[in-house]
C-alpha cells in the first residue's frame, strides 16, 4: 500500500534496509547461536544518524517521533527481531526522559542516546512483579541529598549493555500507586551490579540481565519528575513504547513472509513449485492480508501518537496486540510453508518464529492488552 511516506521517511527505511542486509544479515546466526550482543549494527545506525530518530532537533536527534521509529524497526526486524532491539528497547528506556525529564536531565542524556554513543534499559519488571507490575520490591530511601536503592530488577531487556538506566522503585510503599518513583541510574554507580544473564529462546543478540541495587546511592536530583510519579511515568512510557513492539512484531512477520513466497516458488513437488498448490497459496494470502492489516494499525497508531493526541492507551494496546498474533500466526504458517527446513536451523525461519513469541509476552502480555482494551471501552461507553 501506499502510504504516502516524506522523501526523509522514505530515506529512512533504504538507509535500515541497507543497514539490515550489510550488518545484520552477515552475523544473525552467529548472533543468535552465540548470543553476542550488536555492537558493530548499534555503531553502523550511529553512523546512519538513526539512533536519534524519535529525539528533538534541539538535542541532537533527527526530530522525528514515534512513527520514524517505527519504520526503522520494522525494517531492520524484517532480517532480525533480536539485533532491532539494540534500537527499540534503548527507546524504551528513553522515553521517561524525554516525556518526564527536566530540561537539565534531557541536555545530559540526549545528544548522546541520539549519537549512539549511549545505550539505554527500562527497569521495571521484578521476579513478582511481572504483569503486577505495581508488586514491585525495590525501594528508594532519601537520605539526606540522596536515594539508596535496594531491590532487584529482572528480564530487563539490553541488561548488563547499557550505560544508562531508567528504574522504577517504590518511595512510599503505602501509598500503592502514588508511592512509586523513577529514577535515573547510570552504570558504574557504586552498589548497582548485575546478576543472571538469561539464556532465552528467542531474541539472543539481545541481552537480558538482572539489575541488582544493593544501598545504591545516586544524586536527589536524579528522580525523574517528582516522587509518586513512577506509576504515570511508566504507564505513558509503555503506551509510547508498545508501537515498537508492534514494529518489531511486524519486521519479523513481513520477513517471514518474503522468505515463505520465495521458497514457495523454488520448492519443487510433484513436477511443480508448491506455490502453484490452492493449499500453499491460501496460506500465503492470509499471512499478506493479516500483514497489511497490522501495518495500518500500527501506522495509523503511530501517527495519532506523533500529532499530540493525549489518548491513545487503546490505539497503543491494540497495535502491540494484533501485531505480535499476527507475527507469531505467520511465523508458524511460514515454518508450515517450508515442511522440514523450515524447522531447521540451516534456513532463518525456525528463528523467526522463535523471536515472535516474545513479543506476545514483554512490554505487557497479549491478555493485559486485552485488558486495558476492554476498560478503555468501559470507561468510553459510561461518558
Amino acid at each position: 500500500m501506499n502510504w504516502f511516506l516524506t522523501d526523509e521517511q522514505k530515506m529512512i527505511i533504504e538507509t535500515a534496509r541497507e543497514i539490515a542486509i550489510k550488518k545484520i544479515l552477515p552475523v544473525r546466526e552467529k548472533y543468535d547461536h552465540e548470543g553476542i550482543f550488536p555492537w558493530d549494527v548499534v555503531q553502523a545506525l550511529a553512523e546512519a544518524d538513526l539512533c536519534g530518530l524519535y529525539i528533538p532537533a534541539e538535542y541532537g536527534g533527527f526530530g522525528g517521533g514515534v512513527f520514524e521509529l517505527c519504520l526503522a524497526v520494522e525494517e531492520l526486524s524484517k532480517v532480525c527481531g533480536g539485533i532491532s532491539l539494540a534500537m527499540a528497547a534503548t527507546a524504551l528506556g528513553t522515553f521517561p526522559i524525554l516525556l518526564f525529564g527536566s530540561d537539565e536531565q534531557k541536555k545530559k542524556y540526549l545528544p548522546g542516546i541520539a549519537a549512539g554513543k549511549t545505550i539505554v534499559a527500562f527497569g521495571l519488571t521484578e521476579a513478582n512483579a511481572g504483569s503486577d507490575a505495581l508488586g514491585m520490591k525495590t525501594t528508594a530511601v532519601l537520605n539526606d541529598d540522596q536515594w539508596v536503592l535496594n531491590g532487584t530488577k529482572q528480564w530487563i531487556t539490553n541488561g548488563e549493555n547499557a550505560h544508562v538506566y531508567t528504574i522504577m522503585a517504590k518511595t512510599n510503599p503505602v501509598r500503592g500507586a502514588r508511592g512509586i518513583s523513577a529514577f535515573i541510574v547510570e552504570k558504574g554507580t557504586p552498589g548497582f551490579s548485575f546478576g543472571k544473564h538469561e539464556d532465552k529462546m528467542g531474541i539472543r543478540a539481545s541481552s537480558t540481565t538482572e539489575l541488582i541495587f544493593q544501598d545504591c546511592r545516586i544524586p536527589k536530583d536524579a528522580i525523574l519528575s517528582r516522587e509518586g510519579m513512577g506509576s504515570i511515568i511508566a504507564i505513558n512510557t509503555l503506551n509510547y513504547s508498545r508501537p515498537g513492539v508492534g514494529a518489531q512484531a511486524l519486521g519479523i512477520a513481513a520477513g517471514a513472509l518474503d522468505e515463505a513466497v520465495k521458497y514457495s516458488r523454488q520448492r519443487i513437488q510433484f513436477g511443480e513449485p508448491i506455490s502453484s498448490f490452492q493449499a500453499i497459496q491460501h496460506m500465503l494470502a492470509d499471512m499478506a492480508t493479516q500483514i497489511e492489516a497490522a501495518r495500518a494499525l500500527l501506522y495509523a497508531t503511530a501517527k495519532t501518537i506523533d500529532a499530540g493526541e493525549k489518548r491513545f492507551s487503546k490505539e497503543s494496546a491494540m497495535t502491540k496486540l494484533f501485531c505480535s498474533d499476527v507475527a507469531m500466526k505467520v511465523t508458524v504458517d511460514a515454518v508450515q510453508v517450508m515442511g522440514g527446513y523450515g524447522y531447521m536451523r540451516e534456513y532463518p525461519m525456525e528463528k523467526r518464529m522463535r523471536d515472535a513469541k516474545i513479543t506476545q509476552i514483554y512490554e505487557g502480555t497479549n491478555q493485559i492488552q486485552r485488558n486495558e482494551i476492554a476498560l478503555q471501552l468501559i470507561k468510553e461507553a459510561a461518558g
